[in-house]
């Protein structure tokens, strides 16, 4: 299934990456890597995602929990995309992202 990535993602993705590499060079790369990784599963028959919880989840929403980070992949999916809405802290704004899945 093909991934693609939103551009509100992506942007959370280089801010966490910028952040980490703030606090011990070269951990912003491997964050930037485990994303890369999470999207090349997400690619894959049959990945595992967990459902998230409310409305969101009503709508289809699920996550990708990364291994090291504290940091899930929030997608939406339909016949042909996989569609990564957000790179979501575990512990930060939860549910910011609810807005950018279309009712």
């Amino acid at each position: 299934m093909k991934v693609k990535v939103s551009t509100e993602a992506t942007q959370e993705l280089i801010e966490a990456a910028a952040w980490y590499e703030l606090e011990v060079h070269g951990l912003g790369d491997q964050l930037i890597d485990t994303f890369e990784q999470a999207t090349t599963r997400l690619s894959e028959p049959n990945p595992t995602l967990v459902p998230v919880v409310g409305v969101a989840a009503k709508l289809g929403a699920k996550r990708l929990i990364l291994q090291r980070f504290p940091f899930s992949v929030v997608t939406i999916a339909n016949s042909q995309t996989i569609t990564v809405v957000a790179f979501a802290h575990h512990s930060r704004r939860p549910g910011y992202w609810r807005g950018r899945i279309a009712t």
